[in-house]
């Protein structure tokens, strides 16, 4: 369980003694690989534990971080009232690998996920720009957030148009430059190709999801080029068809939202109102969640390959993503079922052909699901009003 902390602390310990040359930071396990982002926070987890010596303590920390992620969860959840509250068990107590990459192996991806569900809160209470600092924030720490930035750049643009989400762009650049311009000062092409590397290999044997392929196949740059296709691919069709709700083109995104057309204004009755006003405050909620997870989730689908630590990338959105279609009561047991699949899966190691191919089989049906059962929501028109309500509102005058 101490592998990848000591090399995290060796990794910052060589800034903590004033390398700023990045290919020069490197651990037991090899060279640092993540942003600037993730060596000031390890480098106060290093200081806060002695030098990164007391682990206990450091574990402890961790498990202040995973309440703390547990709440940012539960937040955004609450904003849409789609998951039923017995499936937060499964949340909470029925995983043992979110547990174990917490709290055992003390692993950057959950510091960058819970980074993340801070700024999906902040998009959710429309702080767009400081939400965006700390979605940049959560990238500078693990590059696996980038997953979300289609989601998050279809959602600026449909709120802001194409000049009103260049400055929210520009914050996120900004910081990742802050961030890195120590490291940029001294060997800028040494920092952005290792800090940066999307093209680094991974090693056959920690894969998750693709162990019933030939190995050979697995590090073909032809497969990696077909994965990043369907990716694409994948990320269109549900921008257009799933996440654009507009009877209008998608390219009137581009637009100024002032310039888009809208529908007609609700009654100018109260109680009409309110419902009116709540029921777009819940969409709007449901909206920004499900084109950001579905985003991460296709990402996930088409990875070059998945370890064990990266089931934190989208644990915590796999019940939205299942209950965020209608669901009869005979439906949610066969949800709940593929919950425990894909947790079965991520429990079972070393992976063998079964569980990688049983992991496919599971996120392909979520897939679909998600297809087939979010069909775009009509825009809220408001009700022709009936004669009652019109001479409740003649008495109130």
């Amino acid at each position: 369980t101490e592998i990848d902390w000591k090399a995290y602390m060796e990794e910052v310990e060589g800034f903590a003694n004033g390398t700023l040359d990045y290919t020069q930071l490197k651990g037991d396990t090899g060279p640092l690989v993540y942003p600037a982002g993730f060596v000031y926070i390890f480098l106060g987890l290093y200081y806060a534990t002695g030098r990164g010596t007391d682990i206990r303590l450091a574990q402890y920390l961790f498990a202040g971080l995973y309440l703390l992620n547990l709440l940012l969860v539960f937040r955004i959840y609450c904003r849409t009232n789609k998951v039923p509250p017995y499936v937060f068990f499964f949340m909470c107590c029925a995983s043992y690998r979110i547990h174990s990459i917490f709290v055992l192996r003390l692993f950057n991806d959950p510091v960058a996920m819970a980074i993340l569900f801070l700024a999906v809160n902040l998009f959710l209470e429309e702080h767009w720009s400081w939400g965006c600092l700390l979605f940049s924030l959560a990238v500078s720490v693990k590059m696996n957030i980038l997953l979300f930035a289609p989601g998050l750049l279809f959602l600026l643009l449909q709120r802001f148009g194409l000049l009103g989400c260049i400055p929210k762009l520009c914050i996120c650049a900004l910081l990742q430059v802050i961030l890195g311009l120590p490291f940029l000062l001294v060997n800028p092409v040494g920092y952005l190709t290792r800090s940066f590397d999307l093209g680094r290999q991974f090693q056959f044997k920690w894969t998750v999801n693709w162990r019933f392929l030939p190995e050979e196949v697995f590090q073909n740059r032809a497969f990696h080029a077909m994965l990043l296709l369907a990716h694409l691919a994948g990320l269109g069709l549900f921008a257009v068809h799933r996440w654009h709700r507009s009877k209008e083109s998608i390219l009137a995104l581009l637009k100024d939202p002032a310039e888009r057309k809208h529908p007609s204004p609700p009654l100018t009755i109260n109680n009409i109102l309110w419902q009116a006003a709540h029921v777009r405050l819940l969409n709007a909620s449901a909206q920004i969640i499900f084109v950001l997870f579905s985003s991460n989730f296709l990402g996930v689908c088409c990875s070059r390959s998945l370890h064990y630590q990266f089931y934190v990338w989208y644990f915590h959105t796999l019940p939205y993503l299942l209950w965020c279609t209608p669901t009869a009561k005979l439906a949610h047991m066969p949800k709940v079922l593929l919950l425990g699949v894909i947790e079965l899966c991520w429990n079972t190691y070393p992976s063998t052909v079964c569980s990688s191919l049983s992991l496919h089989i599971c996120h392909g049906l979520v897939l679909l699901q998600l297809w087939y059962g979010t069909a775009p929501l009509p825009a809220l028109h408001p009700h022709t009003p009936s004669r009652r309500p019109a001479a409740i509102s003649k008495k109130a005058q």
